[in-house]
């Protein structure tokens, strides 16, 4: 690939594409900060509504940080497990399991969205809707991220957790009040390989209409 010709070679991005995998357990080696910054650079090439990029991104590598994170993300997990009734064994290990996920990863990257430029209605319809864009959007440049993740040797796992605490999330990085926490990414040169799951197959997901 060059200046001139921007296309990549189908074979080398359907092999980066189909080699991509969720790593959960990283090597403590610190990840390069030109690396970081090519990652989100990436992640901001992605396509997005109205071109506004509602994507915004709090890369922490500071282990006291992560950890006041997931300790914050820990307490809220295990006060809604309770309300659930569940098994206080069962939470505790979820919540250490937790835990170790967030403080064993050399990089953590919060991906957020803010809707501050995005398109404003008066009817709940159309509020919606753009919502749900800024959401395609932000995930749209984050699988950008993973991708580019992988492309230079890094594991990487999408959490979805921030989603059920973002006020939690909000407080503990003390983020601008419009960004709303989307998933959380862990990041860092892996452990051992990550593990291939099962893939509908196309009979599953494809409707053609033109055969």
């Amino acid at each position: 690939m060059n200046e001139t010709d921007p296309t990549v070679p189908p074979a080398s991005l359907y092999s980066l594409l189909a080699g991509r995998r969720s790593v959960r357990r990283y090597r403590p080696d610190p990840v390069p900060a030109d690396i970081v910054q090519r990652l989100v650079q990436a992640a901001a090439a992605a396509p997005s509504a109205h071109n506004r990029q509602p994507w915004r991104y709090v890369v922490v590598e500071d282990a006291a940080t992560k950890a006041k994170l997931a300790q914050a993300m820990g307490r809220q997990l295990a006060e809604d497990r309770a309300r659930d009734g569940d098994d206080a064994d069962a939470i505790r290990l979820d919540v250490e399991r937790s835990f170790a996920r967030i403080t064993g990863a050399p990089v953590m990257i919060l991906a957020c969205l803010t809707l501050g430029e995005m398109d404003a209605y008066p009817d709940p319809k159309r509020r919606d809707a753009e919502f749900l864009m800024a959401v395609q959007s932000t995930a749209m440049a984050t699988q950008n991220l993973l991708l580019a993740a992988h492309a230079e040797g890094l594991g990487a796992c999408w959490m979805c957790a921030p989603l059920f605490c973002p006020d939690t999330v909000r407080a503990a990085l003390t983020l601008p009040a419009d960004w709303q926490p989307q998933g959380l990414i862990t990041l860092g040169y892996p452990q051992q390989p990550g593990k291939a799951r099962p893939r509908k197959s196309l009979a599953d997901i494809l409707l053609v209409w033109w055969i």
